[in-house]
């Protein structure tokens, strides 16, 4: 297995960090405990992916909500195909992670709001 290089670090992150904000803020409510029910679901990446996603501060993509959003998931399309070229047994680990992440980030305050679920869908199918 080849190291990851900084730049498609950055994009795991972006990826990662990413998703669980779109559905944190896609309906508003605790931030706190959403965001601790996605930190601790980071625990289910593959130690690797732990590594390189805890290694610096995650980069949101600039501009509107949109931007964000469209940003954020081309980083998850990108980081299925950084993940298949470096450790082709870790996708479907990186894919599990990250949709139990957003749909932990969604239930984190007890109910899941429809424009969490939509959220949550949408990163599902960038994940592919």
């Amino acid at each position: 297995m080849s190291a990851y290089t900084e730049a498609e670090g950055q994009i795991l992150r972006t990826a990662v960090f990413g998703a669980m904000v779109l559905v944190s803020t896609a309906d508003p409510g605790s931030v706190d405990v959403e965001s601790h029910a996605g930190i601790r679901a980071i625990t289910l990446l593959s130690d690797d992916l732990r590594a390189i996603v805890s290694a610096a501060p995650p980069s949101l993509p600039a501009g509107s909500a949109a931007d964000v959003e469209a940003g954020v998931l081309e980083a998850l399309r990108s980081s299925v195909v950084i993940v298949e070229a470096h450790e082709p047994r870790d996708v479907a680990i990186f894919r599990a992670a990250v949709t139990e992440m957003c749909r932990s980030v969604a239930g984190a305050d007890g109910e899941v709001a429809v424009a969490e679920r939509d959220m949550v869908g949408k990163v599902v199918e960038a994940l592919g």
